[in-house]
């Protein structure tokens, strides 16, 4: 790692198989040649030497985890199978945190800082993919599985692949300001700057055959209606208890919860590819009121209308 006060130290946790697509997330905005006045980026695995990753080449890691004793910030990228890490690699995480070092999980590399205890408590998420085999294992983290990052201060989770960009960029801003930032973002032909509490843009899929899918499709068909889980479950001949159980079953969701973020999703397709006003977006969208989108649009993305639209507005 390249020496210097000024420049802060990232290193990259590579576990047995480290998704590569996650540890080039950090390796492209950290350790690229036009960054190296301001970072220095390393590579560690629990033993130094080559790590295989999830899609079968190797990965050199040139450092031992005594090299997370000396970074400022440790990016943790996915890894699959998602057994747990070895102890050693636990232990130094959670010694890096009592140390006050900042800890970054990229997708399911979530599943590491919380096997070691560090996100407890606290609000995380991860690839939506992976939510409900998250919840299982650890019931004691705050999962947000709709959200592009989370940021609980020392410690900050993103979704899957891109959402890692995004959470890059974040802590690029924070440590350089916004005009490195938005440096960065144009070299890499990324969007500058997509808040964390942005959605997840991936859809879950809706089965093709049987399930709900097709009352799912109705009710995104209906969606300036006042629907309720009442008349989901008629349009689906089921009983409300029987198509609330089914439902989370498929969704993994309550059905409100899927209907709203339908809502959401409609109310930003509409901010973004239209010029109607903020009133006839929120009655298409089924939120009824400008004051009901505005609630929902700042709980679900931390922004307004106005503020996505100005950001998005496709041209």
């Amino acid at each position: 790692m390249t020496d210097g006060a000024d420049v802060h130290r990232v290193v990259a946790l590579a576990l047995p198989g480290v998704v590569a697509f996650d540890l080039s997330i950090a390796a492209q905005i950290f350790g690229h040649r036009s960054a190296q006045s301001l970072y220095s980026f390393a590579v560690c695995a629990p033993n130094a030497g080559l790590v295989t990753s999830s899609t079968g080449f190797q990965v050199a890691a040139p450092l031992g985890l005594e090299a997370l004793a000396q970074a400022d910030t440790i990016v943790v990228p996915g890894f699959d199978p998602l057994d747990a890490p070895d102890e050693a690699s636990l232990a130094a995480l959670r010694d890096a945190a009592d140390r006050g070092t900042r800890i970054v999980s990229v997708c399911v590399g979530a599943f590491a800082l919380a096997a070691a205890g560090l996100l407890d408590g606290r609000s995380a998420t991860t690839h939506w993919q992976h939510a409900d085999h998250f919840r299982r294992r650890f019931p004691r983290v705050r999962l947000n599985p709709d959200v592009l990052y989370v940021d609980e201060g020392q410690l900050l989770t993103s979704a899957g692949i891109s959402a890692g960009i995004d959470l890059c960029l974040y802590l690029v801003r924070q440590d350089y300001g916004e005009h490195v930032a938005a440096e960065v973002a144009q070299r890499m032909v990324v969007a500058n700057h997509r808040t964390g509490g942005q959605l997840q843009y991936a859809q879950r899929p809706l089965p093709k055959h049987g399930g709900l899918g097709a009352t799912r499709e109705w009710a995104i068909s209906e969606l300036q209606r006042p629907l309720t889980v009442r008349h989901l479950a008629r349009h689906a001949g089921l009983p409300v208890r029987s198509f609330t159980r089914q439902f989370r079953d498929e969704v993994e969701l309550s059905p409100m919860r899927w209907l709203t973020l339908q809502r959401v999703r409609e109310a930003l397709r509409l901010l973004e590819a239209t010029d109607l006003d903020v009133y006839d977006v929120a009655v298409r969208s089924g939120f009824g009121t400008p004051a009901t989108l505005r609630l929902h649009l700042a709980r679900e993305l931390g922004s307004t209308p106005t503020a996505y639209r100005r950001a998005h507005r496709r041209q």
